[in-house]
């Protein structure tokens, strides 16, 4: 999908249709701090359309072909279909048409850009490497998909700032990743996903190889070693990156690895792990994390490598990361009500999926985990059904809901049963389609001193409050 890519000077008054989304979003804030007029559309008001508004960005609620009247530029993004009145008449009337990583790209140019890559990690990774760049002083810019969380508060999902550094989670799900230069790509993990898009596991990985061709000249490549995925994106791109004076640092807990992770150890409320590495360049440390879970760990460790190849000292870098707080719904407490507790969580893969449940596990102590799953898109559903049912296994208890059909039109042979028949232990999991009821049942399962999760990348997130004020209801009536 590469393209070329404009000046952000040309782009004259620029309309982002879909605007309330986080990556639409994060790209019109920043237009508009660069100084662009911009105006955005989405089907529904919320909280990030107030923001936008706030930053001087003209926001509609519903699409109208008038709202790109007077218009140069029309940004998109894959979810925008060609049958949406705003986007047919910018393509009736000639508009420039872009996708939202070649605004995104635009806006990168001259900066020294850090793309972070993966089926999973990306949007903690990349706000990892933001927070660690943004306490270090050195006033980065970013483009992440959800809230960035610090010890001074939300960072949000964007920034401009007069930094050297722009940090940019970089969707693979399209191929548009493939539009960004950077100077440093981090690889969280090639495991295959969007195969709606790519058709087969083959195609993915020869994406990721061709976004590792992007990296510019003396740049870096930092890569997970425990990813077979990764592994053998090294060795396909090893000799075409050093002849391009590229680096290659890998990182995992493999003995092998570039950057070794230790164990993760829980410490006086925190969680540390020391880093290993023979690369006088980066340096061996020991980070302490506020974040739980392996995953986290190795997420941290692909930030750290990466800040410290854009200048942050060891101190500066593992200051930084201690003080990241997580992101908008990773792992993100909801609140506490009749002695559960309750957390959301984006994990709609089901590596992700496992990883959280392990990370649930190590925060629950004694209590049980209870999980209502929403699955995200049919064509993920049916692909990975047996994936998801083992990794859901990991739970004491799951509700699954109706499929979130996002993009994607609905497909009547695939349901959240799919998945349910999948989980090994018998009766662990039912299926409640609607989703509100699933959120009454898996209420009324809860006990005090359970962790209770609502996961998926559709709107179970809305279901939190739900939860939280049945249980508070059950609580005030045994007072």
């Amino acid at each position: 999908m590469t393209a070329v890519i404009p000046a952000i000077a040309d782009l004259g008054r620029t309309h982002l249709i879909g605007v309330g989304g986080a990556g639409m979003s994060a790209i019109a804030g920043l237009l508009a701090a660069r100084g662009v007029p911009v105006s955005g559309s989405d089907a529904k008001d919320s909280v990030v359309l107030g923001q936008l508004r706030s930053a001087g960005v003209r926001v509609w609620v519903g699409h109208d072909a008038a709202h790109v009247d007077g218009v140069d530029t029309v940004v998109v993004s894959t979810a925008v279909r060609e049958s949406n009145p705003e986007l047919a008449r910018a393509r009736a009337t000639g508009l420039r048409v872009l996708h939202r990583s070649q605004a995104l790209a635009a806006l990168m140019v001259g900066y020294d850009a850090i793309a972070v890559a993966g089926a999973h990690g990306k949007t903690t990774t990349s706000a990892m490497i933001a927070t660690a760049l943004v306490q270090a002083g050195t006033d980065p810019s970013f483009a992440i998909g959800g809230t960035v969380l610090s010890d001074d508060g939300p960072l949000g999902g964007s920034r401009s700032g007069a930094g050297r550094a722009f940090v940019a989670e970089a969707d693979e799900s399209d191929g548009s990743f493939l539009n960004y230069a950077p100077t440093v790509a981090v690889v969280t993990n090639v495991e295959p996903d969007h195969l709606d898009h790519y058709g087969t596991r083959a195609a993915f990985d020869d994406a990721f190889v061709a976004f590792a061709g992007r990296i510019r000249a003396g740049g870096l490549l930092v890569v997970c070693a425990d990813d077979d995925g990764a592994c053998r994106l090294v060795v396909r791109t090893r000799t075409d990156l050093a002849a391009r004076s590229v680096q290659v640092v890998t990182y995992g807990t493999r003995d092998d690895a570039d950057v070794v992770v230790g164990p993760l150890e829980a410490t006086d409320g925190a969680w540390v792990v020391r880093l290993t590495t023979t690369l006088a360049e980066i340096g061996g440390t020991v980070l302490r994390l506020a974040v739980p879970g392996a995953h986290n760990a190795l997420d941290a460790a692909a930030a750290y490598v990466a800040a410290r190849h854009v200048g942050l000292s060891i101190d500066a870098a593992t200051a930084g990361l201690a003080a990241f707080r997580g992101t908008g719904r990773r792992f993100e407490a909801r609140g506490t009500a009749d002695g559960v507790r309750v957390v959301d969580d984006y994990a709609h893969h089901p590596t992700e999926v496992a990883a959280l449940l392990r990370a649930a596990r190590s925060v629950a102590g004694t209590g049980n985990v209870l999980v209502l799953f929403q699955p995200h898109l049919f064509s993920r559903t049916r692909t990975f059904a047996t994936e998801f049912g083992a990794a859901l296994d990991l739970a004491d208890s799951v509700v699954v809901t109706d499929v979130y059909a996002a993009r994607e039109d609905p497909d009547p042979t695939v349901t959240g049963a799919l998945i349910v028949d999948q989980v090994p232990t018998p009766g662990k999991a039912q299926l409640v389609g609607d989703r509100h009821a699933a959120a009454a049942v898996v209420a009324a399962a809860a006990r005090p001193g359970d962790l209770l999760l609502t996961v998926g990348a559709g709107d179970v997130t809305e279901l939190a409050p739900e939860i939280l004020a049945a249980l508070a209801a059950r609580g005030r009536g045994r007072a």
